[in-house]
């Protein structure tokens, strides 16, 4: 492996600081363990609220190189250069009140602020971030969690937990959204979501925060809109809200705030979803805290803030989708929020 292959691997989040955020870099090493780098100011400032809602507030653009945070006090977010435990600051830029969840697609970026619940829309190159005129889209009070785009680019879909529907908006070729169209999802309080490659939609559902209620769903799209394809599996654990996939696409990790459990799902080729493991990793079991969470760009090892217990921990991906726990860092705020990883 070359040396740049190797100085590129990181795990970063933030400190959502109200006297100044901050991005939080640790290098990765070979074998998935962490070593912390350095803490680089974002320019902006943080809520200073712990457990912030927080899916998609740190964001690592496509191109691997760039990274964005969101800083929900100051209601601006920071662009920086990044590799393994380096940050650089490139720019900070206004985009509205309590900017919380940020999606990336061939440089297109967009931003949801819940102050004032909107969308903005920028567009990201020589390591800029310039605003598309027209692109501000309010959004109905619907508490909106989570924003991303659909494998190919064509949508914008918001998860709305006070609604409990995700609404999907049509991308149009200069980059500003169309009119959405809102679907009912298949179980209470859609929080984090995630897509495979081939276009399945995997949504958590909180279910109010109920105790032992915890399920995920899963959708394909049809005209434009998410279609159910298994609804609402539950996975006997407590307030889930983050999901990823893996790198081969059979798999999505959903973390479990309330009892610090990962949980394993299946996604099968025709987009249903089979419960495999509602213990694959665990971090404090029983224990509240565990939260955002990422995969390694080469797919070998996965991380999940744990922010009362301020550490952030590892597990290896194993074949099946297995999960061993390599670490656990510590230091962190209680504030901590958002993780992306290279």
């Amino acid at each position: 492996m070359s040396h740049t292959e190797s100085s590129s691997r990181g795990v970063y989040v933030q400190t959502n600081d109200e006297s100044g955020n901050h991005l939080v870099a640790f290098a990765r090493g070979a074998d998935g363990v962490l070593s912390a780098g350095a803490s680089f100011p974002t320019g902006g400032a943080g809520d200073g609220v712990a457990h912030l809602t927080s899916q998609g507030s740190v964001v690592v653009a496509g191109d691997g190189g760039h990274l964005l945070v969101t800083n929900a006090g100051s209601g601006d977010v920071s662009l920086f250069a990044v590799s393994g435990a380096g940050a650089t600051l490139l720019q900070t830029v206004a985009t509205g009140s309590a900017p919380k969840s940020i999606a990336e697609h061939d440089g297109l970026v967009y931003v949801l602020n819940t102050g004032d619940p909107s969308l903005v829309g920028f567009w990201l190159g020589g390591g800029r971030l310039e605003p598309i005129p027209g692109s501000r889209r309010r959004l109905p009070a619907a508490d909106p969690a989570q924003i991303g785009f659909t494998p190919d680019g064509s949508a914008l879909v918001v998860t709305q937990r006070g609604t409990d529907s995700i609404a999907v908006h049509p991308v149009g070729t200069d980059g500003t959204l169309g009119d959405a169209r809102e679907v009912a999802s298949s179980g209470p309080t859609p929080y984090g979501f995630a897509f495979t490659a081939a276009g399945t939609l995997v949504v958590t559902e909180a279910f109010g925060a109920a105790k032992g209620k915890a399920a995920a769903s899963s959708y394909t799209f049809a005209d434009g809109a998410p279609a159910p394809v298994t609804r609402s599996v539950g996975n006997g654990r407590s307030e889930i809200c983050w999901a990823v996939v893996s790198k081969d696409d059979r798999y999505v990790f959903t973390t479990n705030f309330a009892d610090g459990a990962v949980s394993r799902y299946a996604v099968n080729g025709d987009g249903s979803l089979t419960l495999e493991d509602a213990t694959a990793g665990l971090a404090m079991d029983g224990q509240t805290g565990l939260r955002d969470e990422g995969i390694s760009a080469d797919g070998r090892f996965l991380y999940a803030v744990d922010a009362d217990s301020r550490r952030v921990f590892g597990w290896s991906v194993g074949d099946g989708g297995t999960l061993e726990q390599i670490g656990s860092w510590d230091g962190l705020p209680a504030t901590v929020a958002g993780l992306a990883a290279v």
